[in-house]
């Protein structure tokens, strides 16, 4: 596309009056703001560290311990192609929506959404409480990495086997009716009750660290993205450091190649079953971190000429293939846990045979191979062995079966601190993969914090002159309030209140926040409109397919995945996995009634500002027309009206008045004063809000 012609330089800064920086796309002295100007505006040091933000934010932790567990339930491979192509007609477009409106007009999620206008205001505010409910729990998560990365520095490894009681001096009963690993989780790292109705007492030491944690944040954020940008540049780039070195390890244990083809392994039915769609869209929506604000926020502090479509599809690729990376480290150390498991099986039970013939049995079901050394016997060569006579040895015996184990799929925390903690104990030098990894969960949740704790603060600090005056003691204020009310998440039935947070008080408000950012763009300020500003700022139209994908695709994508979200609340009653002490193993249960009326609280209170700021904005400018005009110094001054003109009428001279100037400075096009009667036109003609 071919560009129009500049400006008369002299021209240009005839309309930039009173010291406006040709930078600022949208400014209205006397606004409510703490930067009324760009160029006061701090800005990124380079493009790298701007990437490295995003890239830091959008990938967390659900890449690692939430994508492999949706790629080995959802069919494999199949899953994969489906999560891409929702990518690129759903993810992407939205991405790069978030990124233009922040980086146009320079503010936070609350100024971009009232600058569309006031009545929008909502949307903001929702991005920011949706983003302190997930740094309250993210942060725990956080403590947890902490606490196990402390207990990373002994050998052996304290959840390589069980303790003993001393007083009766044998293996304590809870560890040895289940496994090590889920022991020193469950009762060592949370101390955990039976159920969310007991609460218990603080976890001290979870307590520490999760103080620890906050403080970390606070030190890294208090001087703005100027601080937090350089703790990017090791917080998002070690992660994938140790995602390739576990990947090099992980392919040279057995069983590595069994988990990578059950992993890749396509099974295209599930296309039709509408859960893997609803899982396949949400798993997009915040791999990428839309709604948060905090896309918007990080892309504020931008040159306006930056080129922003690129960076969606540069951190929306690195975003994917570091999924991609990161399940087949995961399946590779799920591969060899799995075999281990199956050859410990097969060892067990050949040593029963040998004890059956020692005490002289002689059975015509008598494996043809060498029971005697177990080594030397494969799972295929048992399990055919068992097949055809396993009805016949008794319940002593029983199958292993390799798949079985791969199918036993584990996600979240039970990823991480349980399935992990395993495989890492059976490794040779223990202690240093284990630092590796708690190191590498660690950065990857601190760079996603640091991205959330911008969506909250930015704005903020946008819209509210008092705020952005006094940065740092916000910073540390909105870092103390979230450590009081996380002590929530470090009593005993902590996690049972991650696991509410994380299911269900970020879900529907983001979906709800992101459906009104797309109608505010695509039909209230209008796709065309807003192409034309992008236009502006890259100096080429992006394609004009955008306009259909915001419109249509997008918005019924979002409109789908409210409803399928909401129906499979209401018919599926929520619940949540506990911990049976006594049992020693998982249960599942359902919300008592309270819990339910938290989660409902959590998704109204989040949801609640977008339709009062709706109200608000009409009650004020319905009071503020009913009112009587005044006169004299403290008359209101009303925003002018500009329209378009060419590049080679000549503007009108306004030297004379004052007058409160909204514009958007273009390098080929001016704005005019509309007289009276052209002003009454235009708002006639004029259905946009």
């Amino acid at each position: 596309m071919m560009e129009k012609p500049a400006l008369d330089s002299n021209e240009e800064r005839s309309w930039l009056e009173e010291g406006q920086s040709e930078t600022q796309l949208s400014a209205v002295p006397g606004s409510d703001r703490a930067e009324p100007d760009g160029g006061d505006r701090p800005a990124w040091d380079s493009k790298i560290q701007y990437v490295l933000a995003q890239v830091g934010f959008s990938v967390g932790l659900g890449n690692v311990w939430r994508f492999p567990y949706l790629c080995h339930q959802n069919g494999g491979g199949a899953f994969m192609l489906l999560y891409i192509f929702l990518l690129l007609i759903v993810g992407v477009p939205l991405f790069f929506m978030e990124l233009a409106a922040g980086q146009s007009i320079r503010q936070g999620s609350i100024g971009v959404w009232k600058h569309i206008s006031p009545k929008l205001v909502g949307i903001g505010y929702s991005s920011c409480v949706v983003c302190f409910y997930v740094a309250l729990y993210y942060n725990v998560i956080i403590a947890w990495s902490l606490f196990y990365l402390g207990n990373s520095f002994q050998y052996p490894l304290p959840w390589h086997q069980c303790p003993t009681d001393v007083t009766i001096n044998e293996t304590v009963k809870e560890c040895a009716s289940s496994s090590p690993t889920p022991y020193f989780w469950f009762r060592k790292a949370l101390n955990i009750t039976n159920s969310i109705d007991e609460t218990g007492e603080f976890n001290p030491i979870m307590t520490g660290c999760l103080l620890a944690a906050w403080a970390i944040v606070s030190l890294a954020m208090i001087k703005g993205i100027k601080s937090s940008a350089r703790v990017m540049y090791f917080s998002s780039v070690f992660p994938y450091v140790v995602l390739f070195i576990f990947l090099i390890r992980g392919l040279l244990l057995d069983g590595a190649i069994d988990g990578i083809t059950y992993m890749f392994y396509p099974k295209l039915e599930i296309w039709g079953n509408v859960q893997v769609w609803r899982q396949a869209a949400t798993q997009v929506f915040f791999a990428l971190g839309l709604g948060y604000g905090s896309v918007i926020a990080y892309s504020s502090y931008n040159p306006v000429n930056n080129n922003c479509h690129r960076d969606a599809l540069l951190v929306s690729s690195i975003n994917f293939m570091t999924s991609v990376l990161a399940s087949l480290v995961v399946f590779v150390v799920l591969g060899f846990r799995a075999k281990t498991i199956a050859l410990d099986c097969v060892a067990e039970n050949l040593g029963i045979l040998n004890v059956m013939a020692s005490n002289g049995s002689n059975q015509h079901w008598w494996p043809w191979f060498n029971f005697t050394d177990p080594k030397s016997v494969s799972i295929p060569e048992y399990r055919q062995w068992f097949s055809e006579y396993g009805s016949m040895v008794g319940p002593k015996i029983t199958d292993c079966n390799l798949e079985e184990e791969m199918n036993k799929g584990v996600e979240g925390t039970g990823l991480a601190f349980i399935a992990f903690t395993e495989v890492m104990a059976l490794f040779p030098a223990s202690p240093f993969w284990s630092t590796l990894f708690f190191l590498m969960l660690l950065n990857l949740g601190m760079s996603t914090m640091f991205g959330t704790m911008q969506g909250i603060l930015t704005p903020l600090m946008d819209n509210f002159s008092l705020l952005g005056r006094h940065r740092t003691l916000l910073t540390v204020f909105s870092c103390a309030l979230g450590f009081v009310i996380g002590l929530l998440f470090t009593q005993r039935s902590g996690n049972y209140f991650v696991t509410m947070f994380d299911d269900y008080s970020a879900t529907l408000p983001l979906v709800i926040v992101v459906i009104f950012e797309t109608i505010s763009v695509a039909w209230v300020y209008g796709t065309d409109r807003f192409l034309d500003d992008i236009e502006v700022m890259l100096k080429w139209r992006p394609p004009v397919v955008y306009k259909y994908l915001w419109k249509y695709v997008c918005l019924l994508a979002m409109i789908g995945l409210l409803a399928a979200s909401l129906l499979r609340m209401v018919f599926k009653s929520p619940t949540y996995t506990a911990w049976n002490q006594t049992s020693a193993s998982e249960m599942t249960l359902k919300y008592p009634g309270w819990a339910l009326a938290m989660i409902v609280l959590l998704i109204v209170f989040a949801s609640l500002p977008v339709p009062v700021g709706y109200v608000h904005s009409t009650l004020k400018n319905r009071g503020a027309l009913s009112a009587p005009p005044q006169e004299g110094p403290g008359q209101e001054v009303h925003r002018e009206l500009y329209t378009k003109c060419s590049s080679t009428d000549q503007a009108p001279s306004s030297e004379g008045e004052h007058s409160r100037i909204v514009f958007l400075p273009v390098g080929n096009e001016q704005y005019q004063l509309l007289s009276q009667q052209e002003e009454e036109e235009e708002e006639e003609e004029d259905t946009r809000v």
